[in-house]
């Protein structure tokens, strides 16, 4: 398979955008726009981050402590400014607890660093959250290889569709069960 065809194929699926912010060697705040990012674990509290070998942010975040920056919808000059496009006026920083953060982000993660995994062309980065916080902001998506914000909840519920849905699936709120092994045979199955 091509390389091209393969990008193309991943950008079938939907992410999120962010930032992931560090201080490089001088000290000074730097990020780099980044779509490869999972939660991994509620305990430990740990997320990843996945950077091409290629970038500067690589190189500083190994063993380094660092912040995702999950931007919000109105922040696409900010996403273009660390992927290469720097925009005037630049961003806003603040100090986070780890590293330098954002402002006006959706949500920040503050992590220490935890582990580093050989990913082929790119290194995947495991931090430790140590402080969290949210805007309330919507996000800022990305899908073949376009920016997009969330637009109207295609869904009127949380469980629509869902069979176990309490407004209008099978089971309601008030629905018990009895197992089949303990079920008196005057019960109607």
């Amino acid at each position: 398979m091509e390389r091209k065809a393969l990008q193309n194929i991943f950008g079938q699926f939907a992410s999120g955008v962010t930032v992931i912010t560090c201080e490089n060697a001088d000290g000074e705040p730097h990020g780099a726009t980044v779509t490869a990012f999972t939660a991994v674990s509620l305990e430990p509290r740990l997320c990843q981050v996945t950077l091409t070998r290629k970038s500067k942010a690589c190189g500083y975040l190994e063993q380094a402590p660092f912040a995702v920056n999950i931007l919000a919808a109105d922040q696409l000059d900010i996403a273009m400014h660390f992927a290469g496009r720097p925009t005037t006026p630049g961003p806003v920083w603040a100090d986070g607890a780890t590293a330098p953060i954002l402002c006006g982000s959706a949500a920040t993660l503050s992590c220490e660093a935890w582990r580093s995994y050989d990913g082929g062309d790119h290194i995947i980065f495991i931090g430790e959250i140590v402080d969290a916080m949210s805007s309330g902001k919507p996000p800022l998506l990305y899908y073949r290889s376009t920016f997009h914000d969330l637009g109207e909840p295609s869904v009127n519920a949380l469980w629509s569709l869902s069979a176990d849905d309490p407004h209008s699936g099978w089971f309601d709120s008030t629905t018990t069960f009895t197992p089949f092994h303990l079920r008196r045979a005057d019960q109607p199955a």
